[in-house]
């Protein structure tokens, strides 16, 4: 710089940035600040970001980082990545507002409409949360869209911010085969563009349970390949119309998710169709009545809306060790009205204890593994 070589410096600043400026002079000889409060370092960390003072920007980010941090403030340091010079110096503070609108619309179904009156930066940061409890990838997908649709009346600008910002933050290998139908016709998106991402999940879903995970480790990236805390567990279903509609479902569950459904703890499965009808499975821990203890039961269910009359053969299978073929367990005849199950309390005919042991044969790799065939039988 010029300057370097004169005794006399003259720097034009605003009046506004007078304070802020000389604070910052401090901070070059003293390594410390006068500016406590917020408001303050905010006005430093841009003066010094102005005349590129990295050292400077970072001790105001590290202060702030550590103050108690609002809705507004953290909004207000996710817009400084995309505001400042030099961006890596307030990385870390950009992080830290991620992760506290994250946690705090954690439970998202409790904020709904907040999340969609969130700045674009704002509502990317508590989508990409791994812990985000919500009903199913299916409801992150259509709050995606809603926000899209309403915040960008433009299909050309809709589809840009979908494939460039929010698309990655769909977790689509976790969607419904239903809805991923829906979304190889959905006029927002590209058409080449998402038929390659319908037919990644798809291949996904296929794949066994081990080879997931190791995609999931993999995928340091964007975490496209890592499931959330769902309330309805994913299912792969096959489907047959021939002879008569049937289907295969099959539902996984974690050791640590059946050794928190004690002592009266349930799981639900996210819907699939049979014939035009949704159901679901659910797997529960009861109390058997009759040799009073705590055991494994699973059951059918058929989903009220759009409820119609119909009987259904199924069997209910689990996958057992050491061959880990799946072992038949019930099977039986049930004809449907909305609202309705079936299922068996005790579904292995052993106490809970044993289920849940360390030595279960009924765990491989910690996954339970349950199967349920379903086929529609004409009402006569």
């Amino acid at each position: 710089m010029k300057e370097s070589g004169q005794r006399h410096v003259t720097l034009r600043i605003k009046a506004s940035e007078e304070e802020a400026f000389m604070d910052l002079l401090h901070f070059m000889y003293s390594n410390t600040l006068w500016s406590s409060s917020e408001v303050a370092l905010m006005d430093v960390l841009m003066i010094a970001d102005k005349f590129e003072v990295a050292s400077c920007m970072r001790y105001c980010s590290q202060i702030l980082g550590n103050l108690k941090m609002s809705l507004d403030s953290a909004l207000l340091y996710l817009d400084l990545h995309s505001n400042v010079l030099m961006a890596d110096a307030v990385q870390p503070l950009t992080e830290a507002a991620k992760q506290f609108l994250a946690s705090h619309y954690n439970d998202i179904t409790k904020f709904c409409q907040e999340v969609l009156d969130l700045p674009l930066a704002g509502f990317e940061a508590v989508l990409g949360n791994d812990d985000l409890h919500v009903a199913s990838e299916d409801a992150v997908y259509d709050l995606v869209l809603k926000y899209v649709r309403t915040r960008y009346p433009s299909m050309e600008e809709r589809r840009k911010v979908l494939g460039t910002r929010l698309s990655r933050l769909i977790r689509f290998p976790f969607m419904t085969c239903r809805k991923l139908r829906k979304v190889l016709s959905c006029p927002d998106f590209d058409p080449e563009s998402i038929s390659k991402v319908v037919m990644e999940a798809l291949f996904f879903k296929v794949e066994t349970p081990y080879r997931q995970r190791s995609l999931a480790a993999a995928d340091t990236l964007n975490c496209y390949f890592t499931e959330r805390a769902y309330k309805y567990r994913p299912v792969k279903v096959m489907e047959f119309e021939i002879p008569q509609p049937q289907c295969v479902v099959y539902l996984d569950l974690k050791r640590q998710e059946c050794a928190n459904l004690f002592p009266v703890g349930r799981v639900y499965s996210q819907a699939f169709h049979l014939n035009g009808q949704g159901f679901f499975l659910s797997a529960h821990c009861n109390m058997d009545q009759e040799n009073a203890f705590h055991c494994f039961g699973l059951f059918l269910g058929m989903q009220e809306k759009g409820s119609k009359i119909c009987s259904i053969d199924y069997k209910f299978s689990i996958r057992t060790k050491p061959k880990e073929d799946f072992e038949a367990r019930y099977s039986g005849t049930y004809t449907f009205t909305g609202g309705k199950a079936v299922g068996y309390r005790n579904l292995l005919s052993l106490p809970w204890t044993e289920f849940i042991a360390s030595d279960s044969k009924y765990f491989i790799n910690d996954i339970l593994h349950l199967q349920a065939e379903l086929k529609i039988k004409p009402i006569t």
